[in-house]
């Protein structure tokens, strides 16, 4: 039986309708924010991983469709592709139920929101940013 929510989920994808951000970002936020004594159970770590993990490729793609909308010579799109490198290489690595794996996956996700903005902000053309991954 499909949950609602990925019934949800499937149609937001395929109607490219903007992610639900907020819910992520104060994720993300709480997440980096932990410091080098906090542990959580494995559990919680895996499902926070598989979460992080999931909504990073969601951002990916909209950061992909956005940049291929850009200029091939466009340093906007050259930024995007560098961090999407970067973020497929951090995505591809093994999934670990560590706070160190759920805290690397939240940097991606604030990674790849922080391109997101950029392709999205039009005055981003005169002062590219560095990525920060």
């Amino acid at each position: 039986m499909t949950s609602t929510h990925q019934v949800l989920h499937q149609d937001a994808v395929s109607a490219e309708l903007p992610l639900d951000r907020g819910p992520y970002e104060c994720l993300v936020t709480a997440v980096l924010a932990w410091g080098g004594t906090e542990s959580l159970p494995a559990r919680d770590c895996e499902q926070l991983v598989l979460q992080l993990t999931g909504h990073a490729h969601e951002v990916a793609a909209d950061v992909r469709r956005l940049a291929a909308r850009l200029p091939e010579s466009s340093g906007r799109r050259a930024l995007a592709d560098m961090v999407l490198t970067e973020a497929a290489q951090h995505l591809g690595d093994p999934l670990e139920a560590t706070v160190r794996c759920v805290q690397e996956r939240a940097q991606v996700v604030r990674s790849l929101y922080a391109r997101l903005d950029r392709l999205t902000d039009q005055s981003s053309d005169s002062a590219p940013a560095v990525p920060s991954l």
